[in-house]
């Protein structure tokens, strides 16, 4: 990991109230925990989508539902990443679940009714690729839910 917040100390201890917020032992409260990092993994970006760097935020919201995000959250996402996005003439995306979830192991204790985990792998392009699209799908929330996300830019 290269930056986290809150500070990362062999992992976080957190209580997770019903309305999402987080609390830590100190009673510091928090509405996410950010983690950034490096990886070895390999991202396929030979299946998903070529959107035009103008449509990019049309598009998220409608991929970011039908992976099961809410509006808080898909919001949080286009937020963070169309800034670097929406001006490219065109934008590959691919959505690396497996990928993603074979390289960043995740552990909850207690662990969640539902986990939603929700990498994108991007490259800007400057024309358009034609591109097997992805299938995009959603546990169904029920319970403790636990949602992540993220996403690289591919270089």
């Amino acid at each position: 990991m290269t930056c986290t917040y809150p500070q990362y100390n062999n992992g976080w201890t957190v209580t997770a109230a019903p309305g999402g917020t987080l609390t830590d032992e100190k009673g510091q409260t928090y509405n996410y925990l950010y983690w950034e990092g490096e990886t070895y993994a390999r991202y396929d970006l030979t299946k998903g989508f070529c959107v035009k760097g103008e449509d990019t935020a049309k598009f998220l919201d409608d991929a970011l539902d039908k992976l099961g995000l809410t509006r808080r959250e898909a919001n949080e996402f286009i937020v963070y990443w169309l800034p670097l996005m929406q001006d490219n003439p065109y934008n590959i995306i691919s959505f690396q679940t497996d990928i993603y979830t074979n390289s960043a192991k995740l552990e909850i204790n207690p662990a969640p009714d539902t986990l939603i985990r929700v990498f994108m792998a991007w490259q800007s392009a400057e024309t358009y690729i034609e591109l097997p699209k992805q299938q995009l799908t959603a546990p169904e929330r029920n319970g403790f839910t636990v949602v992540e996300w993220g996403g690289t830019e591919m270089k």
